[in-house]
């Protein structure tokens, strides 16, 4: 297949639902923007919750169900961090806001993706427009995190909590696309697209067309490859090395990550933590290791070297080991 083809085919559009009730893991929320739809009605909103778990999907879906054909007049899409200064707020946001409302009466929306990359200067000037053009205007504003959003937005707002999806949730959306595009999935497969996408149906949706483009049939392997992820075996194995003192064996465990798979050091403590629990030691030996992956991922995120920062908590669960005899 040419990338052409590619680019014009991506899954993360086709199978992004164009109605409310066809968004996954949101019931509550979707029920309460149907209820919206119907009266006509709505307050600003903000969408909060991580990355690929239906709050872009569900702005747009409520917008075409209110605009039809109008959408374009009526609907606005930016991505905050992209534009993250004042002048956004002031030239592209404002022109939108001001401009007059459709002759059904109803309000123009502005959506705002990932908003709480808004400088706080750009969220005070966005604060003035939402009170200037109440009448006409809605804001959706869209947010890992909403505590990153200022309080005085806040108050103007309706918060919106995305849940995490199941895990039978995104089975069953894997499911949908295997049967549609034909795709030779295998469980094992399946179960690793799961664990690498963490919940973000964006994620899953573009490592499995990508493990579908190249192989025939999908595998384990292929997704870890294409992901740039270790197998949760592989992380168990290296922190298992550090904490019975084999701290060599740990290090060869470490250069696979690295050089083979291509992960950063914030990836890799990231599964770190993610496996945590799933260790074969004792619970203080846990609580110690949550403690050593919060510790060396701030010094990495603070800028120091990925690899020497990794080897020095490996060398510190190693030497722990060697002390007490394992």
């Amino acid at each position: 297949m040419l990338l052409a083809e590619i680019l014009d085919n991506a899954w993360t559009e086709k199978y992004r639902p164009s109605k409310l009730k066809d968004v996954i893991g949101q019931k509550a929320i979707v029920d309460r923007l149907e209820a919206f739809v119907k009266a006509k009605s709505f307050p600003n909103m903000i969408f909060a919750g991580s990355a690929g778990i239906g709050k872009t999907t569900s702005a747009i879906a409520m917008a075409k169900e209110l605009y039809a054909d109008n959408i374009n007049q009526a609907f606005l899409e930016l991505n905050a961090s992209d534009t993250r200064g004042i002048e956004i707020i002031r030239g592209r946001v404002k022109e939108f806001a001001k401009t007059l409302p459709l002759s059904t009466g109803l309000v123009k929306i502005i959506f705002l993706d990932e908003a709480d990359a808004l400088t706080p200067e750009a969220q005070h000037a966005l604060r003035r427009t939402m009170e200037k053009y109440s009448a006409t205007t809605r804001f959706v504003l869209s947010a890992n995190y909403a505590s990153k959003i200022i309080e005085p937005i806040q108050s103007r707002c309706v918060v919106l909590r995305f849940k995490p999806l199941k895990e039978e949730e995104m089975i069953a959306y894997i499911e949908r696309i295997r049967k549609s595009e034909g795709v030779n999935i295998s469980e094992d497969a399946e179960k690793a697209l799961i664990y690498v996408s963490e919940g973000d149906l964006r994620k899953l949706t573009n490592v499995l067309q990508s493990a579908a483009i190249s192989n025939s049939k999908v595998t384990e392997k292929s997704i870890y490859d294409i992901a740039a992820r270790a197998r949760p075996k592989e992380i168990l194995s290296m922190l298992g090395f550090a904490f019975r003192g084999d701290f060599i064996r740990a290090r060869n465990e470490l250069d696979k990550l690295l050089l083979v798979y291509g992960m950063s050091g914030e990836d890799v403590l990231v599964q770190c933590y993610r496996e945590a629990m799933n260790l074969e030691v004792d619970e203080k030996e846990k609580l110690r290791l949550i403690s050593a992956i919060g510790e060396y991922n701030f010094r990495i995120v603070e800028g120091a070297n990925d690899r020497i920062q990794i080897e020095a908590m490996l060398a510190s669960l190693a030497l722990t080991g060697i002390s007490a005899g394992k």
